[in-house]
């Protein structure tokens, strides 16, 4: 597979997972750290990261409604629910499992 296919099919399986972490808003984003150790914050980072690797300006609220698919506050007054004392503690529990944001600033 040449470089510019796997780019495409990478790219496409990016718009495919963010499209339905759109569509599930349901799955609250500390459930996502606490299982898979990252969420719709961390890809908006790595998102953010591969702008501003490739000299595109951005700001961390543009790339989030990139990945949300509306601001963030909008996202959070509709959406997000209060986590509960046992997924903050898993949170914790879990902190080191989480992603690293490499190029993050």
């Amino acid at each position: 597979m040449n470089e510019d296919l796997k780019i495409r099919l990478e790219a496409a399986a990016f718009r495919g997972l963010v499209a339905h972490l759109q569509k599930r808003t349901d799955v609250q984003n500390i459930d996502l750290m606490n299982l898979a150790g990252f969420c719709r914050n961390c890809l908006s980072k790595w998102y953010l990261a591969a702008a501003q690797d490739e000299g595109i300006e951005m700001d961390y609220d543009e790339a989030r409604t990139a990945i949300y698919g509306m601001t963030y506050d909008d996202w959070k007054s509709a959406h997000q629910q209060e986590a509960s004392p046992e997924q903050k503690a898993k949170y914790e529990e879990t902190k080191p499992l989480h992603a690293e944001i490499s190029g993050h600033r």
